[in-house]
């Protein structure tokens, strides 16, 4: 079974597709074809986004399913008058907190993801740079300023984490790299040991890091079974005599490793949206 699916939004549509996808992921058995539509903002892109809904329709044999955060009237009205299955976030939630809030909201454009609050956005890319500019142990000067370290073996996903962090947060990440030189002692690296009380462990199945390290260098030493099992269990064993709290990121989400590190290491994000 196939079904086409459009988010739209008069900005980025990243929250109707987040919202959206999450919704889905919900549904077995069933392709959807996905398209984000976003900057809806005037009244001829919307009767264009309508002739796209219309020939999904048309093309499909069923209705597409129409995620919207559109927040100008006119806009959205002329969307609803197409042959698509629409969902509105915005008026499933802001009519009754209206209500609850004895307030009318300011259905303004552009307020989760854009310009308007300047420090959280300056937050964000502050963030990113600290991450980018402390990336895989290049410099540990700025170590004081970070308010997590992540460490663990080459490939274990310390570097998309930290990016993660910093732009859904605004947490100012750092990564270092566990090598064989590390590996020579059982106790943390000399530069980390200032800032044991920042640092978070990253693991992974010995299996899954010789599958990963092979795209990168395959027939390689690096990427042999015999290596990547040496480098995890040596790590692990320096993670639980040092008590550095750990997780295995093996089959688990970018998403879901930062928030067990924000719920673990008792941060508190920076910015919302």
């Amino acid at each position: 079974m196939k079904r086409s699916v459009f988010y739209l939004s008069d900005r980025t549509g990243i929250t109707a597709e987040m919202l959206g996808h999450s919704l889905l992921t919900q549904f077995e058995g069933i392709e959807f074809e996905q398209k984000i539509l976003p900057f809806i903002d005037t009244e001829q892109k919307a009767q264009d986004v309508v002739e796209q809904i219309n020939q999904a329709t048309e093309r499909d044999g069923v209705p597409p399913l129409v995620f919207s955060t559109l927040i100008n009237k006119p806009v959205r009205e002329i969307i609803m008058g197409s042959n698509g299955r629409f969902f509105d976030f915005f008026e499933a939630f802001i009519s009754p907190l209206e209500q609850e809030l004895s307030v009318g909201s300011v259905r303004a454009v552009g307020r989760s993801h854009g310009m308007g609050a300047y420090a959280s956005y300056k937050a964000r890319i502050d963030a990113v740079n600290f991450a980018l500019n402390n990336d895989d142990g290049m410099s540990t000067r700025h170590y004081p300023n970070a308010d997590v370290i992540l460490v663990g073996v080459s490939r274990v996903g310390k570097t998309p984490t930290c990016l993660y962090l910093a732009l859904q947060y605004g947490i100012m990440a750092a990564n270092y790299p566990i090598t064989e030189e590390d590996m020579d002692s059982p106790h943390l690296p000399t530069v980390l040991e200032p800032y044991r009380t920042k640092l978070f462990g990253l693991t992974i199945d010995p299996k899954r890091l010789q599958q990963i390290r092979t795209e990168r260098r395959p027939d390689s030493r690096y990427a042999s079974r015999q290596q990547c099992v040496f480098e995890v269990t040596t790590v692990e064993r320096m993670f639980r005599q040092e008590q550095i709290p750990f997780l295995d990121t093996s089959s688990v989400s970018i998403e879901e490793i930062a928030t067990t590190i924000l719920h673990k290491g008792g941060l508190q994000r920076r910015l919302y949206g």
